[in-house]
């Protein structure tokens, strides 16, 4: 099997787990996967990622030029300012799961990080988690403000959108964006409750330990 050919089911494999799981309604959300040899391969437009057909994937050189497959995604641009950004990025995972698009459109959350640190592994997959404001899906604009933040945040929350989450492989986004969503989860569930949120001696002692940015 070739690397290609592996990268085309793992997407199909992963889109297939996140859609099953509710994680992304209708064709809303997109994978994208970094290639050893150059190039990328990402989910199309318009397609549900509960039934991608790996063949039609769409293909990119590494000059991020569309040289195979089906149409890309019209948010494909979320994912290539993320890798312009991060050398180490191998995979992208953009979701419009419920509960982390519900938590983008409180009024009163943090902008510098959306989310208290509820868990340790939520700062260790997830760490700062920043908003981005709402654009229009589409807009070029939204390219600008994503790139912005990419160089230091893996994981970004698009304002009344969903999740932007970079990997240094496609599992590893893909465990990062299901526990912001979990996290968000926990986050809507204790509205009006006082929170006991892990501590910054404790978030700093697991960035020491885990060597997190």
């Amino acid at each position: 099997m070739t690397d290609l050919t592996r990268a085309r089911d793992e997407i199909a494999r992963v889109g297939a787990s996140l859609f099953d799981r509710g994680l992304t309604p209708g064709s809303s959300g997109n994978i994208s996967v970094r290639l050893p040899e150059g190039g990328w391969l990402m989910t199309p437009t318009n397609i549900c990622l509960g039934s991608i057909d790996p063949a039609r994937l769409s293909h990119f050189d590494a000059a991020g030029r569309h040289v195979g497959g089906d149409a890309p995604t019209k948010e494909a641009f979320l994912h290539f300012s993320m890798y312009a950004e991060r050398s180490d990025a191998q995979a992208v995972v953009h979701l419009h799961s419920s509960h982390a698009t519900a938590v983008s459109i409180l009024a009163d959350v943090d902008p510098a990080d959306v989310m208290p640190a509820l868990t340790a592994y939520y700062i260790m997959r997830v760490g700062r988690l920043p908003l981005v404001p709402y654009f229009p899906p589409g807009d070029p604009e939204l390219a600008h403000a994503v790139k912005a933040l990419a160089s230091r945040h893996h994981a970004v929350l698009l304002a009344n959108h969903g999740p932007v989450v970079a990997g240094t492989s496609l599992s590893s986004a893909q465990y990062a964006v299901e526990e912001l969503e979990e996290t968000a989860k926990l986050f809507l569930m204790l509205q009006n409750h006082v929170l006991r949120s892990l501590t910054p001696e404790q978030v700093a002692d697991l960035r020491r330990r885990f060597n997190l940015t």
